[in-house]
């Protein structure tokens, strides 16, 4: 086989650099807020006659209209249509007939194509409105039959009213939706005063088609609407029925479902982490989403909603990342709020341009053709007899012209008129539209030369956006104040004593003490063996360090209780360890502990515990001990303890920890425990319950030395 060179940068030019500009223009929004596959399913629509206000259609019968212009397939093209017709749309783009799915439920999935039938909704037909009259770029569609729109006309500002989601070569686009009412106000604002901050404030938040509850923080999000890119707090809703004791969920975060909370709740229930539940039934069904869940009696309920927050996605949240097509309908650009006003403004000021081209185009020749007719009646009997007595049929238009003083345009519409149509009355009833075609041509040419009358149709248009499709807020908005932080809220967690074992390969169990009672014997892999075992709480904290100088942290009351019988948890899929080695693990429940380090260059650190504690609920914590040289000892302390070290040439050192100043950062050295002599290094540390001595004493010292030699007969356990 013949090897070919190829060079990199020419291969990628010519293949990939291509393809993946294919792929960012078919699955990023433009600024109309439409994927090109839901273009395709309007027009279709669109010049099919699926209007909204006629009957239904089948929808296998539309999909096979839609491939015209769509090359994937109706099975992709039928997954898109789903999502146009039900409720992940805030206003859906299809009106569907039948079971078109349920987003926020599992069980709510769509009916085949062959059992539901559609047709464009009012709002769909609101989008296209002005495709007739050229009002934006067309392009050939995928074999060259027919021609599609390269945008849509977005009457409606839908790039901010319905949710956009999509990801592309390197690219990722989230628009949430917002209100209709506060879209267009905030719009109108910002095109009268162009004060894009007051415009912001209008808008609020976005206003999701799932309902719940969003945590409006004022300063974040006035970061997502200048930057275009960030993330807020959804919160779904529920009300308490005293009389039977059990929560019901109605409303859930809009990236989430009511199975998706019912299943976090069942292992929360199963780990121990959620003890208020005596049943869960998920009820949802024609009347909406509900799921009861039954609580015990003198359940806190404020507690339980907490823990709802916490381990389920009852509260989850939402990234948003404004990656939109620029008006050049190629270009990705991350916009901000500003940026996708003035650029849906700006797409609407040139489809109103066209459209008004388009209507004066029309009126002005309709006014040429009726002029030449106004000529007729002049000499309406000559007119006659030139068309009876013209012998040759390509000779009619040129005799009109001659005798009428008329162009060619004005010829060809008076031979078209019927002979019958010829007289006094039909003409001064076409001529009589003259005047009015004049005024509306006027006009035309008025705002069409006036920027500020174009600024109106806009306004107007929106308001009757907002009169066709306004309504209340869906997500209701809360203040951060209104809600009690998780951090700061004292979740109940019920405090037993347990033990916490870590094998050498890896595996973590907590074992509560009531089960250790009847056996100790303890599961473990063939050669492996228990390295830790740690006095607790169900209310601490496991601390685990790795060999990358990082730390991982478990809450114990988090972690299933096991039995001596299992093996437990592996740590490495746990907590997703990448070429990581554990190097020790502890437990606190109040962090008042000092860590102990002892490393080859024979110094230790004290760390305060506490230096590890974080407000943020952090699972892992970067750089928290000291890279410069190797640990060799660690030990959690609360009180002071004699500590020893060996060195290379057999020198030992033993001293009191109290001898070093605990320090809060994480990364100290700490200070000097053995001293070095001919480049000697610690080669081990040491308890003192593992010295071998009848004389302890003799090594021991209040400041750091080399040491003295280990005397015969003395020894250190391993």
């Amino acid at each position: 086989m013949q090897n070919i060179e190829v060079n990199v940068h020419d291969a990628l030019q010519e293949h990939f650099v291509p393809y993946a500009g294919e792929i960012l223009l078919n699955n990023l929004p433009s600024i109309d807020g439409c994927l090109p596959v839901h273009r395709k399913v309007m027009l279709s629509m669109f010049r099919n006659g699926r209007y909204y206000n006629k009957p239904h259609s089948k929808s296998t019968k539309v999909l096979g209209e839609i491939v015209t212009y769509y090359v994937f397939g109706d099975a992709p093209l039928y997954g898109a249509m789903v999502n146009m017709a039900n409720n992940s749309m805030n206003i859906p783009y299809v009106d569907g007939y039948g079971q078109w799915g349920e987003k926020f439920s599992a069980k709510g999935v769509p009916a085949a194509a062959r059992y539901t039938e559609c047709r464009m909704s009012k709002y769909a037909q609101d989008m296209i409105e002005g495709l007739s009259k050229n009002s934006v770029p067309m392009k050939p569609n995928f074999d060259n039959t027919t021609d599609e729109m390269i945008a849509m006309p977005s009457l409606p500002p839908n790039i901010l009213l319905n949710t956009s989601q999509s990801i592309a070569v390197g690219e990722a686009s989230k628009i949430p939706a917002h209100n209709v009412n506060d879209t267009c106000d905030s719009i109108i604002n910002y095109i009268n005063t162009r004060n894009i901050d007051s415009a912001i404030q209008i808008i609020k938040c976005p206003d999701l088609s799932s309902g719940g509850q969003v945590v409006y923080d004022k300063e974040k999000f006035n970061t997502i609407y200048k930057t275009g890119k960030g993330s807020f707090t959804l919160i779904g809703k529920y009300k308490y029925d005293e009389k039977i004791n059990a929560v019901q969920i109605y409303e859930v975060p809009y990236e989430t479902t009511i199975n998706a909370i019912e299943d976090k709740l069942r292992i929360a229930y199963d780990k121990g982490q959620i003890k208020e539940i005596t049943n869960i039934r998920n009820a949802t069904g024609n009347r909406g989403l509900r799921l009861d869940i039954t609580l015990k009696r003198g359940a806190n309920v404020e507690n339980f909603i907490a823990k709802l927050r916490k381990y389920t996605p009852f509260e989850s949240k939402m990234t948003c990342n404004f990656v939109v097509l620029d008006l050049d309908w190629k270009t990705p650009k991350l916009m901000s709020l500003e940026d996708i006003y003035k650029g849906w403004i700006k797409h609407r000021y040139n489809c109103i341009m066209n459209e008004l081209k388009f209507d004066k185009d029309k009126k002005s020749k309709r006014l040429h053709e009726l002029k030449g007719l106004e000529k007729v009646l002049l000499d309406v009997d000559g007119v006659i007899k030139i068309i009876r007595n013209t012998s040759k049929d390509n000779e009619v238009i040129a005799n009109l012209m001659n005798h009428l003083s008329i162009d060619e345009i004005q010829a060809n519409y008076i031979a078209e008129i019927k002979l019958r149509n010829l007289n006094n009355e039909y003409i001064l009833k076409r001529t009589g539209e003259i005047e009015s075609l004049e005024n509306e041509i006027y006009d035309l040419n008025f705002k069409l030369q006036n920027k500020n009358e174009i600024k109106k149709i806009i306004i107007e248009q929106l308001e009757y956006v907002k009169k066709q499709y306004g309504s209340e807020r869906k997500t209701e908005i809360i203040h951060p104040e209104e809600l009690a932080s998780l951090d700061d809220k004292e979740i109940e967690i019920e405090d037993y004593n347990v033990k916490i074992f870590v094998s050498d390969s890896g595996y973590l169990k907590k074992i509560p003490l009531t089960s250790l009672r009847g056996s100790s014997t303890q599961k473990l892999k063939d050669d492996d063996f228990i390295k830790y075992e740690i006095d607790s709480s169900n209310k601490a904290d496991i601390l685990i360090f790795t060999d990358q100088f990082n730390t991982y942290k478990l809450k114990a009351h988090e972690l299933t209780d096991h039995k001596p019988s299992v093996l437990g948890e592996y740590l490495s899929t746990l907590l997703q360890l990448k070429d990581e080695n554990i190097v020790y693990v502890t437990a606190t429940v109040d962090y008042k502990e000092n860590l102990l380090i002892g490393y080859e260059s024979g110094k230790v650190a004290k760390i305060t515990m506490g230096s590890y504690a974080t407000k943020q609920n952090r699972k892992k914590l970067e750089n928290t001990y000291n890279k410069d040289s190797k640990a060799l000892y660690w030990n959690t302390v609360k009180e002071d303890i004699d500590v020893g070290a060996i060195s290379d040439i057999d020198k030992v050192i033993i001293m009191n920890t109290s001898n070093i100043n605990a320090k809060s950062s994480k990364t100290t050295m700490g200070v000097t425990f053995q001293k070095s002599k001919d480049d000697s290094k610690v080669v081990r540390y040491f308890n003192m319950d593992e010295l071998v001595s009848e004389d302890k004493d003799y090594y021991k010292t209040s400041n750091s030395g080399i040491g003295k030699y280990l005397k015969k007969g003395d020894s250190i356990n391993s």
